[in-house]
């Protein structure tokens, strides 16, 4: 068994694109910036880079700590650094923070270069294939011909499924996890119900928040609230809070009384202190709008038939926002194109968020493949 340690003190870099990007919206971004860390080193061969995708929420804070911070931890640490399955000794791993995103990268509370301001509800929309299209220029950048393996659960999942289409040639493998080839009416439900409670915010001022010195904070932390109910799985919030009372009996008020009530009112507490409304509504739209299939008259198959890579998808047996049905669609539409695919579908309590977390069964199944990887690239 590999012995993981921690990655230590990483630094972001930042990397500038004065060439317009074309967005499938039909807008031109004229320059953007992207905001990025690497752990690990390239191989001479340039061959071992790893792109990892984040999801909603996430950033490019993937592993490691910033000096100074020690609760800095990257999103998916356990994952990402020395002999863990995602191995920076043997890997060049590349996290980036999204176009759109509020964490450096360009994006709604960016300066618009052309009035000074922010660009606030005028930034435009982003989608999952703007995305990997910014992401390609940020390898062209770091001068990376083709990834060993593109990878990221859920919103990055469905970015790893749209490397190997707009990019066949530049991945070798394209790891699907807790993914989706599209989201379901229900999905799209919940990104709108989390939409409105920021839209209707009476500090979201039509997205211009930003001049008025406030923050749609109370939205914020309803979407957030939302978010956490569908990403845990009924199984998890009752093991982790039950119905168990902050104090010994009822008060019989509209106070916070019930663990879950205060677990979810500190999340969405902490979300509105570090994340950007408008980003939050973009990225949720990237998300409704992702469909490969409406390119081929909704067959996923035909889709699927320009890529070349091989695939890891994994899915998680509680996961009902992403269930496992619909990785299966994917595993299917790629065998129908004779495509490499491995699949896995893991046992676990913890719903949509699985992929996040420690499980043994996960774990073995990224080791194995990844040493596969690594074997293929010579790491």
């Amino acid at each position: 068994m590999k012995s993981s340690r921690s990655l230590g003190h990483v630094t972001p870099q930042r990397a500038h694109f004065d060439a317009p990007l074309q967005l499938a919206s039909g807008t031109t971004l004229a320059a953007f910036d992207l905001v990025y860390e690497t752990y690990g080193n390239l191989n001479a061969a340039r061959s071992n880079a790893i792109l990892i995708c984040h999801a909603l929420s996430g950033t490019h804070h993937v592993a490691g700590t910033y000096e100074g911070d020690p609760r800095s931890t990257g999103w998916w640490d356990n994952m990402v650094g020395p002999g863990k399955p995602v191995d920076t000794e043997r890997f060049f791993v590349v996290g980036v923070n999204n176009l759109g995103g509020c964490h450096g990268s360009t994006g709604p509370s960016s300066l618009d270069p052309a009035t000074g301001r922010p660009f606030g509800a005028r930034f435009p929309f982003v989608t999952v294939a703007d995305w990997v299209n910014a992401q390609a220029r940020l390898a062209d950048h770091l001068d990376i011909p083709r990834f060993a393996a593109v990878m990221g659960g859920s919103l990055g999942a469905m970015q790893a499924l749209q490397w190997s289409l707009s990019y066949p040639g530049r991945l070798g493998h394209a790891i699907v996890i807790a993914g989706a080839p599209s989201l379901s009416a229900q999905n799209i439900g919940f990104n709108e119900v989390a939409r409105q409670a920021i839209t209707t915010d009476p500090d979201f001022h039509g997205g211009d928040y930003y001049a008025h010195g406030v923050i749609p904070e109370r939205g914020l932390r309803l979407a957030r609230m939302l978010g956490h109910i569908t990403y845990l799985s009924d199984d998890a919030m009752m093991e982790k809070f039950g119905r168990e009372l902050l104090g010994e009996r009822p008060r019989f008020s509209l106070d916070v009384e019930f663990e879950i009530e205060s677990y979810l009112r500190h999340q969405g507490d902490k979300f509105a202190e570090r994340f950007d409304a408008n980003t939050y509504l973009i990225m949720t739209k990237a998300l409704d709008y992702f469909d490969p299939a409406a390119q081929a008259q909704g067959n996923l198959s035909a889709a699927l038939a320009a890529a070349r890579a091989k695939f890891l998808v994994l899915s998680f047996t509680t996961d009902w926002r992403f269930s496992p049905g619909r990785s299966r669609e994917i595993v299917k539409a790629l065998l129908d194109n004779s495509l490499s695919v491995s699949y896995a579908e893991i046992e676990s309590t913890q719903g949509h968020d699985a992929f996040l977390m420690e499980n043994e069964d996960y774990f073995a199944v990224m080791n194995a493949y990844l040493e596969r990887v690594a074997r293929e690239v010579g790491a």
